[in-house]
């Protein structure tokens, strides 16, 4: 993909408002080293306020900008072309879905996950039938497509419904990846936030066999006396 002038602004833009000491801290937050999740991950040094305001400022870019940023080899850039394409969604949201899901390979981290998947593919999911595209993406060899399938259930959760929920949590039961266990955990949290019963019924059958760090996370906000009960049964 060729750059073209606004590509090269939007970049010229996050590099006038980086930071020397994040430039330092945000690969070793990020895990970027040899052997890690994000290895050659490259960043820029920006912190997400500053680049969401660039974003902003070029919210009525073109989809071939967004291309463009969504392949750079810089973290904030990628960042920045999500932030954008959610501007995006509001007014046109079923081409933003597609053109997302044909661009899945520049989502390669948490934080990109995150903060796109619920509210891209989760909110979009969440007025539609079919939610097939969610195990599609959760039987995907690729961690980061398994954890914007888990994400994506954030809207529909929001909406109360937690099917989706409950039937990806079962199916990563036993994933080895911390990422995809705190993903997990997260959203039966989440359920458990608007329905408590959902959460404790999941819990007790499955609580012998969740890895441990999904089961912490799923019960962070329950009392000490049943945090411990839950814990205490592995």
């Amino acid at each position: 993909m060729k750059e073209n002038k606004e590509d090269v602004q939007i970049h010229k833009e996050l590099e006038a408002v980086s930071d020397e000491e994040k430039k330092i801290v945000l690969p070793r937050f990020f895990k970027t080293g040899k052997g890690e999740y994000a290895e050659g991950d490259k960043f820029l040094g920006v912190i997400v306020p500053e680049t969401r305001k660039v974003a902003k400022k070029h919210k009525d870019t073109t989809y071939d900008v967004i291309e463009a940023l969504l392949e750079s080899e810089w973290h904030e850039c990628r960042l920045c072309g999500l932030m954008i394409l959610i501007e995006k969604y509001r007014k046109d949201p079923v081409n933003v879905v597609e053109f997302y899901l044909q661009h899945l390979k520049g989502i390669n981290n948490w934080d990109l996950v995150d903060l796109s998947a619920p509210y891209i593919l989760g909110d979009y999911l969440a007025g539609q039938e079919s939610h097939d595209i969610l195990y599609v993406l959760a039987n995907s060899q690729i961690m980061w497509e398994q954890r914007i399938a888990v994400v994506s259930t954030l809207m529909l959760i929001r909406k109360g419904m937690y099917g989706d929920t409950i039937r990806l949590a079962e199916k990563f039961l036993d994933t080895r990846h911390d990422l995809m266990q705190k993903a997990v955990g997260w959203m039966l949290r989440e359920v458990g936030k608007r329905d408590i019963d959902t959460l404790i019924r999941f819990l007790e059958i499955h609580k012998d066999e969740m890895p441990r760090t999904m089961l912490r996370y799923a019960i962070e906000k329950f009392p000490a006396e049943q945090r411990r009960y839950f814990m205490g049964r592995k």
